[in-house]
Protein backbone atom coordinates (compact mmCIF):
# COMPACT_ATOMS: atom_id res chain seq x y z
CA UNK A 1 0.00 0.00 0.00
CA UNK A 2 1.07 3.43 -0.57
CA UNK A 3 1.84 5.36 2.58
CA UNK A 4 -0.25 8.44 2.48
CA UNK A 5 0.87 12.20 3.63
CA UNK A 6 0.41 12.69 7.20
CA UNK A 7 3.30 10.02 8.36
CA UNK A 8 6.70 11.79 9.62
CA UNK A 9 9.81 10.31 9.53
CA UNK A 10 12.13 10.85 12.47
CA UNK A 11 13.86 13.56 10.15
CA UNK A 12 10.85 15.40 9.40
CA UNK A 13 9.59 15.53 12.73
CA UNK A 14 12.90 16.74 13.97
CA UNK A 15 12.50 19.29 11.60
CA UNK A 16 8.89 20.09 12.85
CA UNK A 17 10.28 20.37 16.13
CA UNK A 18 13.14 22.75 15.65
CA UNK A 19 10.58 25.11 13.68
CA UNK A 20 8.25 24.79 16.24
CA UNK A 21 5.58 23.16 14.57
CA UNK A 22 5.12 20.22 16.89
CA UNK A 23 6.21 20.24 20.98
CA UNK A 24 4.10 16.99 21.93
CA UNK A 25 4.41 13.53 20.83
CA UNK A 26 1.81 11.44 22.01
CA UNK A 27 2.95 7.36 22.82
CA UNK A 28 -0.14 5.57 22.79
CA UNK A 29 -1.55 2.19 22.75
CA UNK A 30 -5.24 -0.10 22.64
CA UNK A 31 -6.16 -1.40 25.74
CA UNK A 32 -8.46 -4.27 26.29
CA UNK A 33 -11.89 -1.79 26.29
CA UNK A 34 -10.70 -0.11 22.65
CA UNK A 35 -9.29 2.67 23.78
CA UNK A 36 -6.39 4.88 23.37
CA UNK A 37 -4.13 5.16 26.32
CA UNK A 38 -0.87 6.43 26.79
CA UNK A 39 1.09 9.60 27.52
CA UNK A 40 1.73 12.86 26.17
CA UNK A 41 5.13 13.32 25.96
CA UNK A 42 7.75 16.37 25.32
CA UNK A 43 9.04 16.77 21.88
CA UNK A 44 12.49 17.39 22.60
CA UNK A 45 12.18 14.66 25.27
CA UNK A 46 10.71 12.28 22.32
CA UNK A 47 13.53 12.72 19.95
CA UNK A 48 16.87 12.57 22.42
CA UNK A 49 15.39 9.60 24.49
CA UNK A 50 12.02 7.88 24.00
CA UNK A 51 12.16 6.81 20.70
CA UNK A 52 15.08 4.91 21.03
CA UNK A 53 14.21 3.44 24.53
CA UNK A 54 9.93 3.78 25.17
CA UNK A 55 8.46 4.83 28.17
CA UNK A 56 6.68 3.15 30.94
CA UNK A 57 3.63 2.79 32.16
CA UNK A 58 1.83 0.61 34.94
CA UNK A 59 1.12 -2.66 33.88
CA UNK A 60 -2.66 -2.22 35.70
CA UNK A 61 -3.63 -0.46 32.20
CA UNK A 62 -4.04 -3.89 30.61
CA UNK A 63 -5.63 -5.13 34.04
CA UNK A 64 -8.56 -2.97 35.01
CA UNK A 65 -12.56 -2.85 34.09
CA UNK A 66 -13.84 0.34 31.77
CA UNK A 67 -13.94 2.42 35.13
CA UNK A 68 -10.25 1.85 35.75
CA UNK A 69 -10.94 0.59 38.81
CA UNK A 70 -8.03 -2.83 39.91
CA UNK A 71 -9.93 -6.02 39.81
CA UNK A 72 -8.81 -9.21 40.78
CA UNK A 73 -7.88 -12.59 38.87
CA UNK A 74 -5.11 -11.46 36.09
CA UNK A 75 -2.14 -13.08 36.53
CA UNK A 76 0.01 -10.41 34.52
CA UNK A 77 -1.22 -7.36 37.14
CA UNK A 78 -2.18 -7.54 40.82
CA UNK A 79 -1.77 -5.81 44.17
CA UNK A 80 0.86 -9.06 45.18
CA UNK A 81 2.77 -8.38 42.36
CA UNK A 82 3.14 -4.68 42.87
CA UNK A 83 1.69 -3.47 40.07
CA UNK A 84 4.96 -3.02 38.26
CA UNK A 85 5.67 -0.89 34.94
CA UNK A 86 5.64 -1.98 31.33
CA UNK A 87 7.34 -0.16 28.29
CA UNK A 88 5.51 1.16 25.55
CA UNK A 89 7.88 0.83 22.63
CA UNK A 90 6.81 2.90 19.97
CA UNK A 91 6.64 1.35 16.56
CA UNK A 92 8.26 4.49 14.45
CA UNK A 93 6.43 3.24 11.13
CA UNK A 94 3.20 4.38 12.78
CA UNK A 95 4.89 8.09 13.41
CA UNK A 96 2.00 10.65 12.23
CA UNK A 97 0.30 14.09 12.51
CA UNK A 98 -2.35 14.55 15.26
CA UNK A 99 -4.16 17.44 13.24
CA UNK A 100 -6.64 17.98 15.75
CA UNK A 101 -4.62 18.56 18.51
CA UNK A 102 -2.00 21.70 18.34
CA UNK A 103 1.70 20.90 18.13
CA UNK A 104 1.44 17.58 18.67
CA UNK A 105 2.48 14.39 16.75
CA UNK A 106 1.09 10.92 17.65
CA UNK A 107 3.15 7.12 17.57
CA UNK A 108 1.57 3.90 18.15
CA UNK A 109 3.48 1.90 21.17
CA UNK A 110 3.68 -2.19 21.47
CA UNK A 111 4.06 -3.41 24.81
CA UNK A 112 7.00 -5.11 26.62
CA UNK A 113 8.20 -6.15 29.93
CA UNK A 114 11.20 -4.48 31.36
CA UNK A 115 13.07 -7.30 29.92
CA UNK A 116 12.56 -6.98 26.83
CA UNK A 117 9.70 -9.64 26.35
CA UNK A 118 6.37 -8.93 24.59
CA UNK A 119 3.22 -8.65 26.84
CA UNK A 120 1.35 -11.15 25.31
CA UNK A 121 -2.11 -10.31 26.18
CA UNK A 122 -2.07 -6.37 24.66
CA UNK A 123 -4.51 -6.60 21.52
CA UNK A 124 -2.05 -5.38 19.64
CA UNK A 125 0.71 -7.82 20.14
CA UNK A 126 -2.16 -10.86 19.50
CA UNK A 127 -3.27 -9.19 16.48
CA UNK A 128 0.22 -9.16 15.21
CA UNK A 129 1.54 -12.80 16.00
CA UNK A 130 -1.70 -14.01 13.75
CA UNK A 131 -0.29 -11.71 11.00
CA UNK A 132 2.57 -14.02 11.41
CA UNK A 133 1.34 -16.98 11.54
CA UNK A 134 -0.09 -15.83 7.77
CA UNK A 135 3.29 -14.79 7.07
CA UNK A 136 4.65 -18.19 7.51
CA UNK A 137 2.25 -19.16 4.99
CA UNK A 138 2.91 -16.35 2.71
CA UNK A 139 -0.27 -14.75 3.36
CA UNK A 140 -1.07 -10.96 3.82
CA UNK A 141 -4.30 -9.32 5.26
CA UNK A 142 -6.07 -6.83 4.23
CA UNK A 143 -8.99 -5.34 6.18
CA UNK A 144 -11.15 -2.12 6.25
CA UNK A 145 -13.25 -1.48 9.51
CA UNK A 146 -16.65 0.44 8.99
CA UNK A 147 -17.62 2.26 12.46
CA UNK A 148 -20.82 3.98 12.89
CA UNK A 149 -21.96 6.05 15.77
CA UNK A 150 -24.80 8.27 17.00
CA UNK A 151 -23.96 12.04 17.18
CA UNK A 152 -25.75 14.17 20.01
CA UNK A 153 -26.04 17.60 20.11
CA UNK A 154 -24.93 17.98 24.00
CA UNK A 155 -21.23 18.00 25.04
CA UNK A 156 -19.84 14.92 26.62
CA UNK A 157 -19.78 16.87 29.97
CA UNK A 158 -23.37 17.73 29.70
CA UNK A 159 -24.26 13.94 28.61
CA UNK A 160 -22.70 12.78 31.91
CA UNK A 161 -24.14 15.13 33.98
CA UNK A 162 -27.52 14.06 32.87
CA UNK A 163 -26.53 10.06 33.23
CA UNK A 164 -26.61 9.90 29.70
CA UNK A 165 -30.39 10.38 29.89
CA UNK A 166 -33.14 13.31 27.12
CA UNK A 167 -29.96 13.58 24.91
CA UNK A 168 -30.42 15.23 21.76
CA UNK A 169 -30.15 13.68 18.87
CA UNK A 170 -28.71 15.43 15.62
CA UNK A 171 -31.10 14.29 12.96
CA UNK A 172 -34.68 14.02 13.86
CA UNK A 173 -35.46 11.23 11.46
CA UNK A 174 -34.06 8.13 9.77
CA UNK A 175 -31.18 9.85 7.86
CA UNK A 176 -29.76 6.69 5.68
CA UNK A 177 -28.25 8.30 2.74
CA UNK A 178 -29.71 11.38 3.55
CA UNK A 179 -28.39 14.94 1.75
CA UNK A 180 -30.04 17.01 3.93
CA UNK A 181 -30.47 16.85 7.41
CA UNK A 182 -27.19 15.27 7.50
CA UNK A 183 -25.90 18.67 6.33
CA UNK A 184 -25.87 20.30 9.47
CA UNK A 185 -23.34 17.90 10.89
CA UNK A 186 -21.14 18.57 7.88
CA UNK A 187 -18.79 21.22 9.70
CA UNK A 188 -18.06 18.24 12.12
CA UNK A 189 -18.06 15.52 9.86
CA UNK A 190 -15.57 17.46 7.44
CA UNK A 191 -13.63 18.10 10.07
CA UNK A 192 -13.16 14.58 11.31
CA UNK A 193 -12.58 13.50 7.69
CA UNK A 194 -9.98 16.08 6.82
CA UNK A 195 -8.24 15.82 10.34
CA UNK A 196 -7.93 11.62 9.93
CA UNK A 197 -6.86 12.73 6.44
CA UNK A 198 -4.30 14.61 7.91
CA UNK A 199 -3.03 11.78 10.38
CA UNK A 200 -1.88 9.69 7.48
CA UNK A 201 -5.05 7.33 6.70
CA UNK A 202 -7.61 7.62 3.73
CA UNK A 203 -10.61 9.05 4.17
CA UNK A 204 -13.49 7.74 1.48
CA UNK A 205 -16.59 9.32 2.56
CA UNK A 206 -19.42 9.40 5.20
CA UNK A 207 -23.20 8.76 5.07
CA UNK A 208 -25.93 8.69 7.07
CA UNK A 209 -27.63 5.30 8.39
CA UNK A 210 -30.53 4.55 10.35
CA UNK A 211 -30.63 5.72 14.03
CA UNK A 212 -31.50 9.00 14.56
CA UNK A 213 -28.21 11.35 14.07
CA UNK A 214 -25.94 7.73 12.63
CA UNK A 215 -23.41 8.05 10.35
CA UNK A 216 -20.58 6.42 9.15
CA UNK A 217 -17.58 7.60 8.13
CA UNK A 218 -15.53 4.48 5.94
CA UNK A 219 -12.18 4.31 5.49
CA UNK A 220 -9.86 2.81 2.49
CA UNK A 221 -8.52 -0.72 3.08
CA UNK A 222 -5.16 -1.43 4.35
CA UNK A 223 -2.72 -4.08 5.98
CA UNK A 224 -4.43 -5.25 8.91
CA UNK A 225 -2.23 -3.83 11.54
CA UNK A 226 -2.62 -0.46 10.02
CA UNK A 227 -6.14 -0.59 9.84
CA UNK A 228 -6.43 -1.34 13.20
CA UNK A 229 -4.15 1.38 14.58
CA UNK A 230 -6.06 3.63 12.25
CA UNK A 231 -9.40 2.18 14.20
CA UNK A 232 -8.38 3.57 17.76
CA UNK A 233 -6.76 6.87 16.46
CA UNK A 234 -10.16 7.95 14.18
CA UNK A 235 -12.36 6.97 17.35
CA UNK A 236 -10.40 8.94 20.02
CA UNK A 237 -9.76 11.68 17.51
CA UNK A 238 -13.55 12.32 16.29
CA UNK A 239 -14.54 12.18 19.78
CA UNK A 240 -11.88 15.18 20.61
CA UNK A 241 -13.54 17.06 17.61
CA UNK A 242 -17.09 16.28 18.34
CA UNK A 243 -16.52 18.14 21.89
CA UNK A 244 -14.84 21.17 20.19
CA UNK A 245 -17.89 21.37 18.19
CA UNK A 246 -20.17 21.39 21.25
CA UNK A 247 -21.62 17.46 20.82
CA UNK A 248 -20.71 14.23 21.61
CA UNK A 249 -20.96 10.92 19.75
CA UNK A 250 -21.33 7.28 20.62
CA UNK A 251 -19.91 4.08 19.46
CA UNK A 252 -21.78 1.93 21.76
CA UNK A 253 -23.61 -1.17 20.18
CA UNK A 254 -26.58 -0.26 21.02
CA UNK A 255 -27.62 3.28 22.75
CA UNK A 256 -31.36 2.52 22.63
CA UNK A 257 -34.10 0.01 21.08
CA UNK A 258 -33.55 1.38 17.68
CA UNK A 259 -30.37 0.06 15.21
CA UNK A 260 -27.19 -0.42 17.13
CA UNK A 261 -23.87 0.75 15.74
CA UNK A 262 -22.06 -2.16 14.12
CA UNK A 263 -18.63 -2.46 13.10
CA UNK A 264 -18.59 -4.18 9.65
CA UNK A 265 -15.10 -5.94 9.29
CA UNK A 266 -14.15 -6.30 5.43
CA UNK A 267 -10.91 -8.93 5.29
CA UNK A 268 -8.91 -10.60 2.52
CA UNK A 269 -5.58 -12.34 1.48
CA UNK A 270 -2.92 -11.82 -1.18
CA UNK A 271 -0.03 -13.67 -1.30
CA UNK A 272 3.72 -12.24 -0.26
CA UNK A 273 3.53 -10.94 -3.75
CA UNK A 274 0.42 -9.13 -3.71
CA UNK A 275 -1.61 -12.07 -5.47
CA UNK A 276 -4.98 -12.24 -4.88
CA UNK A 277 -5.61 -15.93 -3.17
CA UNK A 278 -9.42 -15.63 -2.67
CA UNK A 279 -10.57 -15.52 -6.06
CA UNK A 280 -10.82 -18.42 -8.72
CA UNK A 281 -12.90 -16.93 -11.58
CA UNK A 282 -12.97 -20.62 -12.98
CA UNK A 283 -14.62 -21.43 -9.22
CA UNK A 284 -18.31 -21.66 -8.28
CA UNK A 285 -19.31 -17.71 -6.98
CA UNK A 286 -15.64 -16.94 -8.11
CA UNK A 287 -14.47 -17.93 -5.15
CA UNK A 288 -11.34 -19.97 -4.52
CA UNK A 289 -10.87 -23.36 -3.00
CA UNK A 290 -8.42 -21.26 -0.16
CA UNK A 291 -11.41 -18.66 0.34
CA UNK A 292 -13.42 -21.41 0.63
CA UNK A 293 -11.82 -23.14 3.46
CA UNK A 294 -11.20 -19.75 4.42
CA UNK A 295 -14.88 -18.78 5.16
CA UNK A 296 -15.56 -22.39 6.35
CA UNK A 297 -13.64 -21.53 9.33
CA UNK A 298 -15.64 -18.38 10.12
CA UNK A 299 -18.45 -20.25 10.28
CA UNK A 300 -17.28 -22.63 12.36
CA UNK A 301 -15.68 -20.80 15.05
CA UNK A 302 -17.49 -18.01 15.32
CA UNK A 303 -19.51 -19.08 18.73
CA UNK A 304 -16.34 -20.01 20.39
CA UNK A 305 -14.66 -17.15 19.27
CA UNK A 306 -17.40 -14.45 19.67
CA UNK A 307 -16.41 -12.74 22.89
CA UNK A 308 -13.40 -11.37 20.16
CA UNK A 309 -16.84 -9.88 18.20
CA UNK A 310 -19.03 -9.14 21.13
CA UNK A 311 -17.01 -8.16 24.01
CA UNK A 312 -19.28 -6.17 26.57
CA UNK A 313 -22.95 -6.97 28.05
CA UNK A 314 -24.16 -4.22 25.75
CA UNK A 315 -22.93 -5.87 22.36
CA UNK A 316 -25.52 -8.45 22.51
CA UNK A 317 -28.43 -6.26 22.33
CA UNK A 318 -27.52 -5.62 18.62
CA UNK A 319 -28.19 -8.95 17.85
CA UNK A 320 -32.27 -8.51 16.65
CA UNK A 321 -33.81 -10.23 14.17
CA UNK A 322 -34.73 -8.20 11.26
CA UNK A 323 -32.70 -5.34 12.42
CA UNK A 324 -29.58 -5.61 9.55
CA UNK A 325 -27.77 -6.53 12.77
CA UNK A 326 -26.95 -10.93 12.54
CA UNK A 327 -28.08 -13.46 14.60
CA UNK A 328 -27.51 -16.75 11.91
CA UNK A 329 -24.03 -18.02 11.47
CA UNK A 330 -24.36 -18.32 8.14
CA UNK A 331 -22.86 -16.97 4.70
CA UNK A 332 -24.40 -15.28 1.57
CA UNK A 333 -23.75 -13.80 -1.75
CA UNK A 334 -24.04 -9.68 -0.79
CA UNK A 335 -26.75 -10.74 1.77
CA UNK A 336 -26.82 -8.62 4.61
CA UNK A 337 -29.05 -10.89 6.73
CA UNK A 338 -26.07 -13.19 7.30
CA UNK A 339 -23.36 -13.45 9.35
CA UNK A 340 -20.66 -13.56 6.49
CA UNK A 341 -21.62 -11.38 3.62
CA UNK A 342 -19.70 -12.02 0.45
CA UNK A 343 -18.73 -8.95 -1.55
CA UNK A 344 -16.66 -8.06 -4.40
CA UNK A 345 -14.71 -9.80 -7.28
CA UNK A 346 -11.26 -10.47 -8.58
CA UNK A 347 -8.46 -9.06 -6.31
CA UNK A 348 -11.45 -7.18 -4.38
CA UNK A 349 -13.15 -10.05 -3.23
CA UNK A 350 -13.40 -10.97 0.34
CA UNK A 351 -15.31 -11.66 3.23
CA UNK A 352 -17.79 -8.86 5.92
CA UNK A 353 -17.91 -9.87 9.02
CA UNK A 354 -21.22 -8.21 10.14
CA UNK A 355 -20.98 -9.78 13.82
CA UNK A 356 -18.97 -7.07 15.65
CA UNK A 357 -20.89 -3.60 16.99
CA UNK A 358 -18.62 -0.16 17.09
CA UNK A 359 -17.41 -1.18 20.82
CA UNK A 360 -15.59 -4.07 19.28
CA UNK A 361 -11.79 -3.78 20.32
CA UNK A 362 -10.72 -4.31 16.68
CA UNK A 363 -7.15 -5.70 17.08
CA UNK A 364 -9.27 -8.83 18.79
CA UNK A 365 -12.14 -9.03 16.16
CA UNK A 366 -9.32 -9.14 13.63
CA UNK A 367 -6.77 -11.80 15.02
CA UNK A 368 -10.15 -13.96 15.70
CA UNK A 369 -10.98 -14.34 11.91
CA UNK A 370 -7.04 -15.17 11.19
CA UNK A 371 -7.23 -17.55 13.65
CA UNK A 372 -10.65 -18.70 12.47
CA UNK A 373 -9.64 -18.75 8.58
CA UNK A 374 -6.33 -20.52 9.38
CA UNK A 375 -8.72 -23.42 11.29
CA UNK A 376 -10.19 -23.54 8.47
CA UNK A 377 -7.18 -23.66 5.61
CA UNK A 378 -4.70 -25.68 7.88
CA UNK A 379 -8.08 -28.56 8.21
CA UNK A 380 -9.60 -28.10 4.79
CA UNK A 381 -13.11 -27.42 6.10
CA UNK A 382 -15.75 -27.83 3.60
CA UNK A 383 -18.03 -24.44 3.01
CA UNK A 384 -21.79 -25.52 3.47
CA UNK A 385 -24.38 -24.52 1.17
CA UNK A 386 -25.11 -20.87 0.78
CA UNK A 387 -27.68 -18.91 2.22
CA UNK A 388 -29.93 -17.73 0.14
CA UNK A 389 -33.05 -15.23 0.96
CA UNK A 390 -33.52 -13.92 4.73
CA UNK A 391 -31.05 -16.04 7.14
CA UNK A 392 -33.14 -14.86 10.21
CA UNK A 393 -35.51 -17.82 9.51
CA UNK A 394 -33.49 -19.85 8.83
CA UNK A 395 -32.30 -23.42 10.55
CA UNK A 396 -28.67 -21.96 11.11
CA UNK A 397 -26.77 -21.89 14.85
CA UNK A 398 -27.32 -18.60 16.17
CA UNK A 399 -24.53 -16.01 17.33
CA UNK A 400 -24.30 -16.27 21.31
CA UNK A 401 -26.92 -13.74 23.17
CA UNK A 402 -25.26 -13.37 26.17
CA UNK A 403 -21.88 -12.42 27.06
CA UNK A 404 -21.61 -15.45 29.98
CA UNK A 405 -22.32 -17.79 27.52
CA UNK A 406 -19.60 -16.69 24.98
CA UNK A 407 -17.22 -16.64 27.66
CA UNK A 408 -17.44 -19.83 28.56
CA UNK A 409 -17.37 -20.66 25.15
CA UNK A 410 -14.20 -18.72 24.48
CA UNK A 411 -13.15 -20.16 28.16
CA UNK A 412 -14.10 -24.06 27.00
CA UNK A 413 -12.57 -23.54 23.39
CA UNK A 414 -9.18 -25.38 21.82
CA UNK A 415 -9.17 -23.45 19.12
CA UNK A 416 -8.63 -20.15 21.18
CA UNK A 417 -5.89 -22.06 23.21
CA UNK A 418 -4.11 -23.46 20.22
CA UNK A 419 -4.33 -19.63 18.30
CA UNK A 420 -3.94 -17.72 20.97
CA UNK A 421 -2.31 -19.29 24.01
CA UNK A 422 -3.55 -19.81 27.67
CA UNK A 423 -2.64 -16.64 28.95
CA UNK A 424 -4.45 -14.86 26.47
CA UNK A 425 -7.88 -16.84 27.43
CA UNK A 426 -7.90 -16.62 30.49
CA UNK A 427 -6.96 -12.94 30.57
CA UNK A 428 -10.27 -12.05 28.37
CA UNK A 429 -12.15 -14.68 30.05
CA UNK A 430 -11.36 -12.74 33.03
CA UNK A 431 -12.30 -9.62 31.76
CA UNK A 432 -15.76 -10.92 30.38
CA UNK A 433 -16.31 -11.99 33.56
CA UNK A 434 -15.75 -9.43 35.67
CA UNK A 435 -18.16 -7.32 33.41
CA UNK A 436 -20.80 -10.54 33.73
CA UNK A 437 -20.68 -9.60 37.97
CA UNK A 438 -20.23 -6.01 37.70
CA UNK A 439 -23.72 -5.86 35.68
CA UNK A 440 -25.78 -8.28 37.43
CA UNK A 441 -25.18 -6.07 40.77
CA UNK A 442 -26.01 -2.64 38.91
CA UNK A 443 -29.65 -1.76 39.82
CA UNK A 444 -30.82 -0.50 36.42
CA UNK A 445 -33.55 2.08 35.26
CA UNK A 446 -35.59 -0.80 33.45
CA UNK A 447 -35.69 -2.49 36.96
CA UNK A 448 -36.84 0.70 39.02
CA UNK A 449 -39.37 1.79 35.91
CA UNK A 450 -40.85 -2.09 36.30
CA UNK A 451 -40.69 -2.37 40.32
CA UNK A 452 -40.86 1.03 42.57
CA UNK A 453 -44.57 1.62 42.59
CA UNK A 454 -46.15 -1.40 40.85
CA UNK A 455 -44.49 -4.54 42.32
Amino acid sequence: MTRNPGYLSMDELTARVTAGEIDTVLVAFTDMQGRLVGKRVAARLFLEDVAAHGSECCNYLLAVDVEMNTVDGYAMSSWDKGYGDMVMTPDMTTLRLAPWLPGSALVTADLNWLDGTPVVASPRQILQAQVARLAERGLVPFVGTELEFLVFDETYRDAWAGGYRNLTTSTDYNVDYDLLSSTRLEPMLREIRNAMDGAGMYCEGVKGECNLGQQEIAFRYDHALTTCDNHSIYKNGSKVIADRHGKSLTFMAKFNEREGNSCHIHLSLRSDKSDPVFADDKAEHGMSEMFRHFLAGQIAAMKELSLFFAPNINSYKRFVEGSFAPTAIAWGIDNRTCAFRVVGHGQGLRVENRVPGGDVNQYLAVAAMIAAGLHGIDNKLELEQITEGNAYVSDKERVPTNLRDAADLFAASALARAAFGDEVVAHYTNNARIEIAAFGAAVTDWERVRGFERL
